[in-house]
């Protein structure tokens, strides 16, 4: 079958690879290549935000832990494994939702002497850490190896898109292409610092520093956050910079002497859920929506890239 994809971010390229490991013809069309995309400035370590818990969710994050985890074990791939801290303000009551998509063994409480200053409670959970822009360029390479193409352009309405089946990768640009109200964008602003000091992987969430995060890659450290529902400002703000550093440096005083490097911004396309469905172009052709995903794209990759196989096999059928 003749596929067409809408969006060339970590979503629209797994589902590219996935669908010609089914053997479908596949093209990519896209305005933006992926190292101009929202996924090229992602933390992209496997982390459920944004994303609201259902019963789909769950099972997606798990999916895509699976396949980062053989990745790992290939070597292939600029994908590790590493141990992120999840910081929480209180002692937890009961576990995150999302743990329950974690192998057990590598899931275990934070001693108290491995917690910065304000926090009562953490996570230190063993997850795939996925370096974006070289993940995202691996994942082109293997796309187009097997035999798919990508076409820049505009699209200015799903229906004109050839193929026996379009779907909709789209990100936050499927608000245009959809009329979907419920899709926002979420301004999410990160800062690149290097340092020789030993960082850990961190995450605050909820508490008193958040949104923060610590993300040390091979190339850089990705230091973040901020999420600005309903802003759509592409341009980093200096006041934002200095503000997630200093957040970040109550999180590892280690930073205190990283140079700053750079920084930039991504719209998360954020939805009470994500749209994972078929649906019917205006000629009856099939066309199958995946977007929605909020903070999750790479975290829900592979899992939502095998749900819309399965929904291309029943399009053929």
């Amino acid at each position: 079958m003749r596929v067409t994809i809408v969006g060339a971010g970590v979503s629209g390229l797994t589902c590219g690879v996935r669908l010609l490991e089914d053997r479908h013809q596949v093209t990519i069309v896209a305005r933006d290549l992926p190292p101009d995309t929202t996924s090229a400035v992602a933390g992209a370590v496997w982390f459920p935000y944004r994303v609201a818990p259902n019963e789909r969710t769950g099972p997606w994050a798990q999916a895509s832990y699976e396949r980062f985890a053989a990745l790992v074990e290939n070597g292939d791939a600029p994908v590790t494994m590493t141990e992120l801290t999840m910081l929480y303000p209180e002692p937890l009551r009961e576990e995150p939702w999302w743990l329950d998509a974690v192998p057990g063994d590598r899931v275990r409480a934070s001693r108290p002497d491995e917690l910065p200053d304000g926090y009562g409670d953490g996570r230190a959970v063993a997850v795939p850490c996925i370096q974006a822009p070289a993940y995202l360029d691996w994942l082109t390479r293997r796309f187009e190896r097997e035999g798919g193409r990508i076409e820049q352009r505009d699209v200015g309405a799903l229906d004109e898109l050839p193929g026996d089946l379009v779907v909709d990768c789209a990100g936050a640009g499927a608000a245009a292409l959809t009329g979907d109200g419920d899709l926002r964008p979420v301004r999410g602003q990160v800062a690149y610092v290097r340092t020789d000091a030993p960082l850990r992987f961190m995450v605050d969430e909820t508490g008193p520093n958040a949104l923060a995060y610590v993300l040390p890659r091979p190339d850089i450290a990705v230091l973040g956050g901020t999420a600005a529902e309903g802003d759509d400002d592409l341009t980093p703000r200096e006041a934002t910079t200095q503000d997630i550093l200093a957040r970040t440096r109550r999180l590892q005083p280690e930073l205190e002497g990283a140079t700053l490097v750079g920084a930039a911004v991504g719209l998360r396309p954020a939805r009470p859920a994500v749209r994972l469905e078929r649906d019917t172009l205006g000629d009856g052709r099939p066309l199958i929506h995946d977007y929605g995903h909020g903070g999750s794209g790479f975290t829900l990759s592979w899992g939502c890239a095998d749900e819309v196989a399965r929904l291309a096999l029943d399009s053929a059928a």
